[in-house]
């Protein structure tokens, strides 16, 4: 299970930190090419620089997580606070009526899986069964 958890972290901090280079290198593409991005209003490259940013830091933050497994716990719950509270703007969003409700499909495989699995991994019991056993 840990080597399983290991990989998971692996996969998340390179899916992030490539997320964020694409929003940092080419805002308007990222901007046009991801479902429901659009819906936000006008394009803004330097709120999708600064939001690029805050991914690419995760992304580090999940492959450090990864080699840093008995210590990880704390940098971890940090990165879920930015997965889960991103999702919740969502949610408040869509509930405002800021996007439209087809939101919450177009959002789930991106915004609030991702936060719903590392919120349930951040608990200390799931915690612990990922991290005990051999790397």
């Amino acid at each position: 299970m840990r080597r399983a958890f290991v990989a998971f972290l692996r996969v998340m901090g390179l899916a992030s930190l490539a997320n964020g280079a694409w929003m940092m290198a080419h805002a308007w593409s990222w901007f046009t090419f991801l479902p429901g991005v659009i819906d936000t209003g006008a394009v803004n490259a330097h709120f999708i620089h600064d939001v690029g940013i805050v991914y690419s830091i995760a992304g580090g933050g999940f492959i450090w997580c990864a080699r840093n497994l008995a210590a990880a716990r704390p940098v971890f719950i940090g990165i879920t606070l930015f997965y889960a509270g991103h999702a919740l703007g969502h949610v408040a969003e869509i509930l405002a009526g800021l996007l439209p409700a087809r939101h919450w499909w177009v959002d789930l495989p991106l915004v609030f899986a991702p936060a719903v699995i590392l919120a349930v991994i951040a608990m200390p019991g799931t915690w612990k069964r990922l991290v005990a056993g051999p790397a």
